[in-house]
């Protein structure tokens, strides 16, 4: 589909690609991933034509659609309701539309011969096809599925789009370039202005999409359940890993493990001849000798290390101070902007040692208004906050770039956030614990990136130890390798934490206890994330089960024999095409297990056999690829055969009925 054949491309002094070859196949969903600024975003716009590479080639399959969501793009004030933008997915259409209309009204003027008549109802025919074929019809219906799943409400739909925010502007983008359905997606984190429903919506939608897809993301949960192919742009190499996150990450491990054990017999035999070289270079019986060593030197290709991902070490959390059992109390808060609407209502919640809690709920629904009021930035209109017992907070809020003066270096900000007078040496270590030693401590905040300045607010905090730790979408700007950094040190922090984060592999595990937010209202589950989403299922199916046995009898029984059994006609074939859908997954699920397990048997024989010229290490690595890919195929087929279960039963009863 896409051939990238000794690509490069440098900005200034930068080589963001050297000699980059490699390719992306029709229907692969890719993961591009590496460091911010290694030129993930490049590969993009190289894909487009926005940019031209300084050598190589870029060869594209013809007629290819592609749809493009940019990491940061300018929508503007535009008046066109939401709904009508999202709807306008594909540039075709409203030419079609144009010429359909004019068709139209010059078969109504009268004025044509029987012949063009014909000419002109043929042409119509050929443009109405093909405007069904794009779905034209069904493309509002379809913006507004996609708005209502990324957490846009009903009455929002007809706003102008310049009357919503730019995160929200940006949703809107997603939902219409998703809508579109192109032959590839290119999504620069899309998740990047999401909440965690929107994201398991995102997911969800991806999941079923039946074209290629190259997704850049730090979110590791959308990786991890998205990707079958992994491509790492890493100081201008690209490097292609075929198999899913899973598998890269170990692969990588392995990769390097060879390479350094390599590198290491490579420099041992170096220095080796180096030495000999040296001792006999003087002595002309072992001048020929002395040549041959030395263009040994010459022919030996140096072993390249990769280099590490950009975060490199761990985030060390001091210990949080004694407290008492309860952090704080929040008794019968109320909270208004304008005194008009509620945002919070009668809200009780009580914070207790060590408890680490996950704010979730779709934006606009009060999750850091919540934050806030907890961290004492805000109070309530009504009702009371308590800080218990040697309670002390720290709070990094979501507009963290507001917080740090440009011309004030990271040394200044830490200092001037220590209580009285703190030695040097422990602003140093903590600093150090954070990623800033040595002349990086002399960085002005101004020249920092995005993650640089979220591990600084850390320091920041930090330096006076809390015991009430409050993060607002602490992993925003953070790659991967510095989320699962903070990610460990928050797990191992011994303190409280109320976090809200739209990473969902973050909020899986770090959070113990989930407040979802229901306007204007709060509901705490007292379990981690998975178990919420269970109970949210739970609770959902016990209210469908509900309102069914609620509906009044004399109702069903005014329905027409006739009509009913056509409807249960219709829902059995509803039902056989998706029974038809899980037996299909089930069994393609099945087949490759078997298959992974036959050729793990194989291999295990082979080296049992131990026969002459087995590839032991070979075989070690296939055996490890075999087990990741079984555990990561084996909850995939449990669930799909659990839902086969289910789904027959349920099958079976309306063909009883």
């Amino acid at each position: 589909m896409i051939d990238f054949q000794n690509v490069s491309k440098h900005f200034g002094t930068q080589d963001v690609l050297k000699n980059a070859s490699f390719r992306i196949n029709s229907g692969e969903q890719i993961g591009l991933v590496g460091p911010n600024g290694a030129g993930k975003s490049t590969i993009f716009n190289l894909i487009t034509g926005e940019i031209q590479p300084d050598s190589g080639l870029i060869s594209l399959q013809s007629q290819i659609r592609i749809g493009y969501l940019h990491q940061h793009i300018g929508v503007g004030g535009s008046d066109i309701p939401i709904v009508d933008y999202t709807a306008d997915a594909i540039a075709e259409l409203p030419i079609i539309r144009t010429q359909i209309h004019e068709i139209e009204q010059s078969l109504a003027s009268g004025t044509l011969s029987d012949k063009e008549k014909i000419e002109k109802l043929e042409e119509l025919g050929h443009l109405q096809t093909k405007f069904e074929h794009l779905d034209g019809y069904n493309l509002k219906p379809k913006a507004e599925a996609a708005l209502s799943g990324l957490g846009f409400n009903v009455a929002d739909f007809k706003r102008p789009l310049g009357s919503f925010s730019g995160g929200w502007q940006m949703r809107a983008n997603l939902a219409k370039i998703l809508i579109s359905e192109p032959d590839i997606l290119l999504l620069d984190e899309p998740s990047n202005y999401l909440d965690l429903p929107a994201v398991e919506w995102l997911q969800k939608f991806l999941k079923s999409f039946q074209g290629t897809i190259v997704l850049i993301s730090h979110d590791r949960y959308l990786l991890k359940t998205l990707t079958n192919i992994i491509i790492e742009v890493n100081s201008g190499i690209v490097t292609r890993y075929a198999g899913n996150y899973n598998y890269y990450v170990q692969e990588r491990q392995n990769r390097q493990d060879q390479a350094e054990a390599a590198k290491k017999n490579q420099d041992k035999k170096r220095e080796h001849m180096e030495r000999l070289i040296d001792k006999f270079r003087a002595k002309s019986s072992k001048a020929s000798q002395v040549q041959s060593w030395i263009k040994s030197l010459d022919k030996m290709e140096e072993i390249v290390l990769q280099e590490d991902l950009h975060f490199t070490g761990t985030i060390r959390i001091p210990p949080a101070p004694p407290s008492g059992n309860e952090l704080l109390r929040i008794d019968s808060m109320n909270f208004s902007y304008d005194g008009k609407k509620s945002i919070l209502s009668n809200i009780n919640l009580r914070l207790e040692r060590g408890e680490k809690i996950g704010i979730t709920g779709y934006n606009g629904t009060g999750k850091t208004t919540l934050l806030k009021i907890i961290a004492g930035v805000m109070e309530p209109k009504e009702g009371k906050r308590v800080l218990g017992h040697h309670a002390v907070c720290g709070y990094q809020a979501q507009e963290f770039a507001e917080i740090l003066p440009t011309d004030k270096t990271v040394w200044d900000v830490v200092k001037a956030a220590a209580p009285g007078d703190v030695p040097s040496q422990k602003i140093r270590n903590i600093l150090g614990a954070f990623g800033f030693s040595g002349d990086k401590i002399d960085k002005t905040c101004g020249v920092l990136s995005g993650g640089e300045k979220i591990r600084l607010c850390f320091a920041r905090i930090f330096i006076n130890p809390p015991n009430l730790l409050i993060l607002d979408e602490p992993t925003t700007h953070l790659d991967i390798q510095a989320r699962e950094a903070l990610q460990q040190a928050i797990a191992d922090y011994d303190g409280t934490v109320c976090i809200v984060s739209h990473d969902m592999e973050f909020m899986q595990n770090t959070a113990t206890t989930i407040i979802a937010m229901n306007p204007p209202g709060i509901k705490k589950y007292l379990g981690n994330y998975d178990y919420y989403r269970a109970k949210l299922a739970e609770d959902l199916q016990m209210q469908s089960a509900s309102a069914i046995s609620s509906m009044p009898e004399e109702d069903a029984d005014k329905d027409n024999p006739k009509e009913k059994r056509k409807e249960k006609a219709q829902k059995r074939q509803e039902m056989l095409k998706v029974k038809k859908a899980l037996e299909k997954e089930t069994h393609h699920l099945e087949s490759e297990l078997e298959k992974l397990e036959k050729e793990k048997l194989e291999l295990s024989e082979k080296l049992s056999a131990n026969l002459p010229g087995t590839d032991f290490p070979g075989i070690s690595r296939r055996l490890a690829e075999i087990a990741i890919a079984e555990d990561d195929l084996m909850p995939k087929w449990e669930e799909s055969a659990s839902k086969l279960e289910e789904f027959n039963k349920e099958y079976a009863k309306i063909h009883e009925d």
